[in-house]
């Protein structure tokens, strides 16, 4: 292999630019990766993840003749050699692993090249060795021949059964010498300590993304074929990981494992409760850097920041508008299916968008959220709580196009309107209807919470063609997912 970039402290040359830049750190002696439990550094990080090891205890190289364990790799080589000299072994030129079994080899070298040459039929899926093809068939047939003694579930595999049987007794002997977590099973703790070290050993081969478990990285991976394995027994949805099926059938259960200690509401996973908990405590550790606003999570940030790049991403197949947000897009679709799920429990109405329904039952409940700071007066929404301020303010922003008058309502604009022109007010309405081409989006507020807008009726939105005047009422937007 050529070596093209050389020390210019030694006679070392190297394949690769960033090798002789780690190289040249043991000439200048600079070791910025320091270990956070004691006080030694390092040159390189790799070196740290080593280190770490030593306090963890972790020791993942395990000799294939006996029991013991090696911190690294080199280690098993080395006791290899000196303990099992009789036993022939096989190495991997990849990877440096040793192998029992010239098949083993053959197996794990697949691992590499990425070869999967038993193909399952029934999802396309691959395989490389025939166990593991073998153990994936039974996912579609359903067999399940393990069954637990203690709660009657079944397994596809002994392992599987094996490892669910440690649920029903509270034995948790791998524990972490770091923090107090505890594990039933040894590749668990394993699976944890990286999360004190920040090891990320398996790379995502189409994207680069690298993951703490060969689960995290095998679940992704699925984004990139498409697969999705785990098919609800509910509905016609199917995720990529066993966990999101999960997740998932808590919307037909109605199981909410996750609650808040400080309210009563609870959450079908862990995420939303972490979330939803710095409601309380205030924190937002998500901060804009193009103005001064803070968010409790990433996804409200997101959608915060389309507001300085006027970024739309959610475009409209059935017409040319575009949307900031996905639930925006979803509630204006209904407008061209007619579509309208959210039934009010009281009556018989129903609504396209969830934040429409919450708005109407509060004419069953009596509720007014919205009062008046200068009178007494309450509202249950928050445009006629705005139309109710013009009283006191004097302000009329609607005005005749025909004559100087202006008012404080467009109702009262309308009625005027017709003293020019006769008309009733389903007469300028289908006068509208006509020519859409003076309607302008309602701008986006500036709530941080996801924006989701009410269908304005009749009344509330009029095109006048013959005055230009548009006039549009804005609602108070909600968080349909926090509702």
């Amino acid at each position: 292999m050529e070596k093209p970039f050389q020390c210019s402290q030694c006679d070392k040359s190297f394949p690769h630019n960033n090798s002789l830049s780690k190289h040249l750190k043991i000439h200048s002696g600079e070791k910025p990766y320091q270990c956070s439990i004691c006080d030694k550094a390092f040159s390189q990080n790799s070196n740290l993840k080593t280190h770490l090891r030593r306090h963890v205890g972790e020791k993942p190289y395990q000799c294939n003749f006996c029991d013991k364990s090696f911190l690294q790799n080199c280690h098993l080589l080395n006791h290899h050699l000196k303990s099992h000299p009789e036993e022939k072994s096989y190495q991997c030129r990849q990877c440096s692993k040793v192998f029992a079994q010239e098949q083993s080899l053959e197996i794990h070298s697949k691992t590499h090249t990425g070869e999967t040459p038993f193909q399952c039929d029934k999802c396309s899926m691959g395989f490389p060795n025939n166990s593991t093809f073998l153990r994936h068939l039974k996912v579609h047939s359903g067999e399940k021949p393990y069954q637990c003694s203690q709660c009657n579930k079944t397994f596809a595999r002994e392992n599987n059964l094996k490892n669910h049987m440690k649920i029903h007794g509270d034995e948790k002997p791998h524990q972490c010498n770091l923090c107090d977590k505890t594990f039933r099973e040894k590749h668990g703790l394993k699976n944890h300590y990286r999360t004190h070290t920040g090891e990320k050993p398996y790379n995502c081969s189409q994207c680069g993304t690298a993951f703490s478990s060969y689960y995290n990285l095998k679940t992704h991976l699925r984004i990139h074929t498409g697969e999705k394995p785990y098919p609800c027994n509910q509905c016609e949805k199917a995720f990529g990981g066993k966990k999101d099926l999960v997740i998932h059938q808590r919307v037909h259960t109605g199981e909410r494992p996750y609650k808040c200690t400080h309210c009563t509401k609870a959450f079908t996973q862990k995420g939303n409760l972490v979330i939803h908990l710095r409601n309380h405590t205030g924190y937002k550790p998500y901060q804009c850097s193009q103005c001064d606003e803070a968010y409790t999570n990433s996804s409200m940030l997101l959608k915060h920041l389309r507001k300085h790049t006027g970024e739309k991403p959610y475009q409209c197949s059935q017409c040319d508008k575009s949307f900031s947000q996905s639930s925006n897009l979803k509630d204006h679709l209904r407008s061209h299916t007619g579509e309208k799920p959210y039934q009010c429990s009281q009556c018989v109405k129903t609504f396209s968008d969830r934040h429409s329904l919450v708005l109407h039952c509060r004419t069953h409940s009596g509720e007014n959220l919205y009062h008046c700071q200068l009178c007494d007066k309450t509202f249950t929404k928050k445009y006629k709580l705005m139309m109710h301020h013009r009283t006191h303010t004097g302000e009329k922003p609607y005005q005749c196009s025909h004559c100087s008058k202006s008012y404080s309502q467009n109702s009262n604009l309308i009625r005027h309107v017709r003293t020019h022109t006769g008309q009733t007010n389903d007469q300028i309405y289908k006068n509208s209807e006509t020519d859409n081409t003076n309607t302008s989006p309602v701008p986006e507020t500036k709530d941080e919470e996801v924006i989701v807008k009410e269908e304005p009726r009749n009344s509330e939105k009029l095109l006048i063609d013959n005055f230009n005047v548009i006039v549009e009422v804005k609602e108070e937007k909600f968080d349909s997912k926090i509702l």
